[in-house]
């Protein structure tokens, strides 16, 4: 079954989420790209161990 988004799209996501300026959180970047906190929380931890 293909992953509901693709690579680049996770990447630009964590990217802004990395990013992000004074009291923007996480969630509010996630909401922002249609995608639930948990799942960008998840993104960001796997990039950041593949590293």
């Amino acid at each position: 079954m293909p992953k509901p988004y693709p690579e680049e799209f996770r990447q630009g996501v964590v990217r802004v989420a990395r990013d992000r300026g004074p009291g923007v959180t996480v969630e509010q970047v996630a909401t922002d790209f249609g995608v639930h906190p948990m799942t960008l929380w998840k993104w960001m931890i796997r990039l950041a161990l593949s590293r």
